[in-house]
């Protein structure tokens, strides 16, 4: 009974401890938003409960800083981020920002395009299904990521 005790204690702080990695590893998020926009402090509120440590910079005009940013004019949602030499449009998942900084693609960034109603940070009860696009360097896009 001993040894369980001690081998469920040593998984537990092991777990712990992969975490804490995890979030000490993730970089430092810039948005870049209206100081007037609320689901932009929800998204930045599930980017920090996912690891990520924010920097939230009030602009404003977010389409001038979005167009500056390179992120073409059809992609805008309400918010521009900056991650590790990567644009991040909108109310894209935490997972797939991750997943984009192992990656590593030759690519502008990702951009979820206006403001999906299940998207984090919107958190509709009522689910929409919405795509997290990957900006080409040209701008062209594909589907990274399909939600349902």
């Amino acid at each position: 009974m001993k040894r369980r005790t001690f081998l469920g204690i040593a998984v537990a702080v092991t777990f712990a401890g992969n975490r804490v990695a995890t979030a000490a590893a993730a970089p430092n998020v810039e948005v870049y938003k209206s100081p007037t926009c609320g689901c932009c402090g929800e998204w930045v509120k599930h980017m920090r409960a996912n690891g990520f440590p924010v920097t939230i910079n009030d602009v404003p005009d977010a389409d001038a800083f979005r167009a500056k940013a390179g992120v073409p004019a059809a992609l805008a949602a309400c918010h521009t981020a900056l991650v590790d030499g990567y644009v991040v449009e909108g109310h894209v998942p935490a997972a797939d920002v991750r997943k984009l900084l192992v990656e590593r693609p030759k690519a502008l960034g990702l951009a979820v395009p206006g403001m999906p109603a299940s998207a984090p940070g919107m958190d509709s009860s009522r689910p929409s299904p919405y795509q997290v696009l990957l900006i080409q360097a040209d701008g062209a896009t594909r589907v990274y990521h399909a939600y349902p």
